[in-house]
């Protein structure tokens, strides 16, 4: 089933992502915390894909396990700053094989060690959305950043370069962890008056160690609200502490965003199935209202 569909059905809906191993060696530990986590029943559950395509093929894998295997709509990722045209269309002809029918698009980080851009790489994602448009029929997800690309200086630049990816193919949005929900209703105000009209799903990242909120600082620019940045001053030497005060903090954001009309929560999972179930526990008679 196409994602696009499903969101059009007037109930909320709960995502979650998952991220293949960095090694084949971790192969199993992975699939085994991503069958719990299909045991939640979530509307789809998505996919990360491997940097510089060293572990890509799982994508296609874990993916496809989502989908045949635990009966749930499954959204492989797909990157390509790393990779040639021709290693992408590779990789989009396999995921068609594979009876996938959802991507989500993205350039995906430059590789320190690379020369970008070269002709023979798509230089941006709207790109590589008109190549994945065109290389059959599939429902085609693209990332946004509430917070601003952390390359563009301007925030109108940024909705503009959207708005572009948008026009270019993409069925829905997906944003980045924020961790101030008025910064995504803002986002959804300029993204609407700017004409970008398809569905956009909050991504909420459940911070459960201050470790984990250093790395999320260091990749995304995310500006962490006083409130949360207490409650790391206060239990972030406390793992057991820390956890479900992440948990807690990430529950409140989506009632929140619940409340005021969102329908759609795609919530990252770092892999951690325990913290997707303390989480849909917490949601349990709340995605029934």
């Amino acid at each position: 089933m196409k994602i696009i569909d499903r969101l059009k059905e007037d109930r909320i809906h709960i995502s979650f992502e998952v991220f293949p191993p960095k090694t084949d060696a971790g192969f199993d530990k992975v699939l085994a915390a991503t069958d719990k986590i299909a045991g939640l029943s979530p509307d789809f559950i998505s996919v990360t894909y491997g940097a510089g395509g060293g572990t890509s093929k799982n994508t296609a894998k874990i993916a496809k396990h989502i989908k045949e295997d635990l009966g749930v709509e499954s959204l492989a990722h797909l990157t390509c700053a790393s990779s040639t045209k021709e290693e992408v269309r590779m990789v989009i002809a396999n995921l068609k094989e594979l009876g996938i029918e959802n991507i989500l698009a993205l350039r995906g980080d430059i590789p320190a060690d690379m020369s970008f851009p070269t002709e023979d790489r798509f230089h941006y994602a709207y790109e590589l959305v008109k190549e994945i448009r065109n290389s059959g029929d599939f429902c085609i997800g693209a990332a946004c950043y509430p917070e601003g690309h952390v390359e563009n200086e301007h925030k109108e630049d940024d909705i503009k370069y959207l708005k572009q990816k948008v026009d270019s193919g993409v069925d829905f949005l997906t944003t980045q962890m924020f961790f101030d929900n008025d910064i995504h209703y803002n986002f959804l105000y300029r993204i609407r008056e700017a004409g970008i009209t398809v569905p956009v799903l909050p991504g909420i990242m459940p911070i459960t160690s201050a470790k984990q909120m250093k790395r999320s600082c260091e990749l995304s620019g995310t500006v962490f609200p006083r409130r949360f940045q207490a409650i790391l001053d206060r239990f972030g030497d406390c793992p057991e502490a820390m956890q479900q005060a992440g948990i807690a903090y990430a529950t409140d954001q989506i009632i929140d965003l619940l409340a005021n009309g969102v329908k759609n929560i795609h919530i990252y999972s770092m892999n951690k199935p325990e913290v997707a179930k303390a989480i849909m526990d917490n949601l349990s008679e709340i995605i029934k209202c």
